[in-house]
């Protein structure tokens, strides 16, 4: 990847404001999320960041202060930005009767004319997905007699079946044991390598941390931006979290530890 390229955004958004009632859940943010790269968002609860994510998909907020690739985000198309944007939220509904099978499929449905059947090359897209979550054994069994983390793995073969440039993944670490959670670090950071841009919210800061660009959110605004192997970005980890954790380097890897 050129230089150049690196320096391009994938979503811009710009002077974005959410309001719950009379709650502010995102205070008038501007933020650029970096194309081809995987950027983290954290920060205490009720920062605002599964807000800010959901801004980034255009779920909430107003549109018309967000772009997708220099694109205002107002003037595409949902169906064209379903294309362009995977989805993975907290607490998705779980369809209990419907196949493993067919969940995933879902994710090629912008993909799929109305009225006309998946084509093989859905059909190959999704049999990859399975096999990348290592779910495909389970393909015939319904979503309800699933276990909440083996759920969670369908979810993201759902996500990743979109083929989608930009996924927006909120907590995807949520109910899997260790060796998934590591499976699922290693996906991100495939995907980013083939030129996807990722961008999650996660709680488990070390894991967070593994990412190339880190957000720092704090009572609805961008506290801080910066690159996950800087000093300075963990002095302001700790500070946001009430210097009640700390971060250090550890064979060549970073960990949080309480104070």
């Amino acid at each position: 990847m050129t230089s150049d390229l690196q320096n391009i955004c994938a979503i811009q958004i710009k002077s974005s404001t959410v309001r719950h009632a009379e709650l502010v859940a995102l205070n008038n943010v501007t933020l650029d999320i970096a194309k081809g790269k995987w950027t983290s968002i954290i920060g205490p609860n009720g920062a605002g960041k599964s807000t800010l994510l959901r801004v980034c998909a255009g779920l909430q907020g107003d549109a018309t202060h967000v772009q997708l690739d220099e694109d205002p985000l107002s003037q595409i198309s949902p169906a064209i930005r379903a294309r362009r944007i995977a989805w993975l939220g907290q607490n998705e509904p779980v369809q209990g009767e419907m196949s493993v099978y067919d969940l995933v499929m879902l994710g090629r449905l912008p993909h799929v004319l109305w009225f006309e059947a998946p084509s093989e090359m859905d059909h190959s897209i999704v049999r990859q997905a399975l096999e990348t979550m290592h779910v495909y054994e389970w393909k015939d069994r319904s979503v309800g007699q699933l276990s909440g983390g083996e759920q969670q793995r369908v979810f993201i073969a759902r996500a990743l079946a979109v083929d989608a440039d930009i996924l927006l993944m909120d907590e995807p670490l949520t109910n899997l044991d260790p060796p998934h959670q590591s499976d699922c670090l290693y996906l991100i950071k495939a995907l980013v390598a083939n030129g996807k841009t990722v961008v999650t919210v996660l709680h488990e800061i070390a894991f967070a941390l593994c990412a190339e660009e880190i957000v720092v959110m704090n009572e609805g605004s961008v506290y801080f931006q910066g690159t996950s192997d800087e000093a300075n970005t963990h002095r302001k980890i700790e500070q946001v979290f009430q210097n009640r954790i700390e971060i250090h380097p550890f064979k060549n890897r970073l960990v949080v530890l309480p104070v």
